[in-house]
């Protein structure tokens, strides 16, 4: 037997300009498969825009959603009687749930030592000149609001979400997981789509989706989804929507949004609604027993004070010209008469009212 020759080896490096070649030939592959999809989706979009014409009125008849809004105002300082960080996020943790029991459209967090003659408007978002407390807890609700799928995009690293892991999820209507079935989805705008109206989404499924608008890569948006008629859930397509529409049109409760107010006075001038808020109601030991029924409305605030109530808001805000802080509500209530405790923190007050509200808020819209 001779010697034993060494094999050759089979590895073989490639070209680099191969590679390119390919890599580019399989970018254009994908791109044509991306435009093919694109091309059913509006095919499918004409065909639906025929057939509901036709169920429209139906459609209408057998809708269960709201039309109305329930709002609630608290002090963001309340954070500052927590004494240590951990605690800090429990209590905002509690907030948020609260909120999701009781199908809270807005929570509107304030600063009880400003005043709107000082501080500067804020319509939207977070503005770094309110205390570090009211940055944290809107911050915090905001985090445990947004589906798990999509905080990777919104929320980076940050010392006010450092113990917001720990907290209960909301398991909130919207906080769908991978293999569940929905009609709504929220999503993120991932790209659009050259040449063509429409952008990929992320609707928390194993890839993203075509959507029927072509919008700004970043943004959050609510979709629609509207199932292939094969049942393939690679095949699936979705159309923007308004995320009021699931509230509207099925009744689903579709979480809450989060508007900081630099003073008490800003709760009620910097409403996001055209019409404003139309009901008003206030929380006090002072105030009165809870009625059986409120008049209709379309949109309910219910305004919490801090640990020395709505009167030092009232004080420290200039802008507000009454002297009494049931001057400024429709309804000035007393949810808990006969409490045994000389004090309800707000997390409390706020369980404890939304729950004898509830009955009057819904029997006063149906």
């Amino acid at each position: 037997m001779g010697p034993i020759k060494a094999q050759a080896s089979y590895k073989k490096e490639v070209p680099t300009e191969t590679w390119l070649e390919w890599k580019k030939e399989k970018k254009a592959r994908k791109a044509k498969k991306r435009e093919k999809l694109l091309s059913e989706l509006d095919k499918q979009k004409e065909a639906a825009s025929e057939i509901s014409t036709e169920i429209e009125p139906t459609s209408q008849e057998e809708s269960k959603g709201r039309s109305w809004t329930l709002s609630i105002a608290l002090p963001g300082n309340i954070l500052d009687n927590a004494q240590t960080p951990e605690l800090r996020s429990a209590l905002a943790g509690q907030i948020a749930r609260a909120a999701a029991i009781f199908n809270v459209d807005e929570i509107v967090v304030f600063n009880e030592h400003g005043s709107l003659d000082k501080d500067k408007d804020n319509n939207s978002g977070l503005d770094e000149d309110l205390p570090p407390s009211c940055l944290q807890l809107s911050r915090i609700l905001q985090y445990l609001e947004c589906p798990q799928y999509l905080r990777k995009y919104f929320f980076p690293i940050h010392q006010d979400l450092r113990h917001a892991g720990l907290l209960n999820p909301l398991d909130a209507p919207n906080h769908y997981r991978r293999d569940d079935k929905a009609k709504f989805r929220e999503g993120y705008v991932t790209e659009k789509v050259k040449k063509s109206a429409h952008s990929m989404v992320d609707v928390g499924l194993q890839r993203p989706i075509p959507v029927d608008t072509q919008l700004t890569p970043g943004l959050r948006v609510t979709v629609e989804i509207e199932e292939h008629p094969s049942g393939d859930m690679k095949k699936l397509q979705g159309r923007v929507v308004p995320p009021s529409t699931p509230v509207k049109q099925e009744g689903t409760y579709w979480g809450y949004s989060v508007r900081c107010a630099p003073s008490l006075g800003a709760v009620f001038t910097q409403c996001p609604y055209d019409e404003g808020y139309d009901l008003l109601v206030g929380t006090s030991e002072r105030g009165d027993p809870v009625p059986k029924c409120l008049p209709s409305f379309k949109h309910i605030l219910v305004t919490f004070g801090g640990l020395r109530g709505l009167e030092l808001g009232l004080e420290s805000d200039e802008s507000l010209k009454v002297d009494d802080p049931s001057m400024l509500f429709d309804f000035y209530l007393n949810t808990c008469p006969g409490q045994g405790s000389r004090t309800i923190r707000t997390e409390e007050a706020l369980l404890v009212t939304l729950a004898a509200l509830q009955p009057a808020i819904n029997s006063a819209n149906f």
